[in-house]
């Protein structure tokens, strides 16, 4: 088995903070090729650089995603830079409180189109790009590429204050079961993770606001610490290699146990 990632070209959305941030950069020191994808273009220049404007195997890509046009942009920039696509890791994701008995709000409209429409398409738009990419080569047989999902355990367990956002996490699941089945034909593996107790972006920003939630958030994890990002990127990189090959359509739980002991008050980030 080898969880190797070296020489193959990826795309990482979310890839200016957080967890998609330490994904894309776990990714690269790994001997990937990666186009950071995000709709924050000053986080992404901030964070590259002069590392992008390079030879080398960064390049980074602004706008919004849930818009056909860009998405079609980003897979042409990815093919003009790097010359092919085979990983893409769909780690953007949007956390929005909502009232579960306020029947005006849109939050579920905003989190369903972030959280699971977007990477949906992206993921038909980057599949359709692999099929051709593989047909152009001639390849007949092995896998012509992967999908990653990135979401977190509300899917499962969720608390009032998060119904839309859990209600898109669930969408999220079912997209990569359903893109598992449908692209298996094809020799596109798509999987997913769940995470919650891992130090991502927001996580960082709850517990600026109430430091004394850290402890509640170890007392409820089984393995009794919050996770670096780094932990979270390592079992993507399972995922999108060939020591994952006959792995397609799972949820891989990445928490320290904590989605075992249900539902508790607590950011499920």
């Amino acid at each position: 088995m080898t969880l190797s990632i070296t020489g193959k070209t990826a795309i990482v959305t979310g890839a200016a903070h957080g967890i998609g941030l330490a994904i894309a950069r776990h990714f690269v020191e790994r001997g990937a090729q990666v186009m950071f994808a995000d709709i924050d273009e000053a986080r992404l220049v901030d964070e590259l650089g002069e590392e992008a404007k390079s030879d080398g195997p960064v390049r980074y890509f602004a706008g919004d995603l849930c818009q056909k046009l860009t998405v079609k942009n980003l897979l042409s920039a990815t093919v003009d830079a790097f010359e092919r696509i085979d990983i893409l890791v769909n780690a953007a994701r949007c956390v929005q409180v909502s009232d579960p008995l306020d029947p005006s709000q849109t939050v579920l409209d905003d989190m369903l189109q972030i959280n699971m429409k977007g990477a949906l398409r992206l993921s038909q738009m980057t599949a359709n790009r692999m099929i051709k990419q593989a047909e152009d080569e001639g390849r007949e047989e092995g896998e012509i590429g992967c999908i990653v999902n990135v979401g977190s355990s509300p899917a499962a367990a969720t608390q009032p204050g998060l119904l839309a956002y859990s209600i898109a996490s669930a969408a999220h699941e079912q997209m990569t079961r359903g893109l598992a089945v449908a692209l298996a034909p094809q020799r596109i593996r798509v999987n997913g993770v769940a995470f919650a107790s891992v130090m991502s972006a927001s996580l960082q920003s709850l517990l600026r606001e109430n430091g004394d939630w850290r402890e509640d958030i170890l007392a409820a994890t089984p393995m009794g610490r919050i996770a670096p990002a780094i932990e979270l990127a390592e079992t993507v990189q399972y995922l999108a290699s060939s020591g994952a090959g006959f792995v397609t359509g799972q949820i891989i739980a990445v928490d320290g146990g904590r989605s075992l002991r249900g539902p508790v008050n607590l950011p499920l980030l």
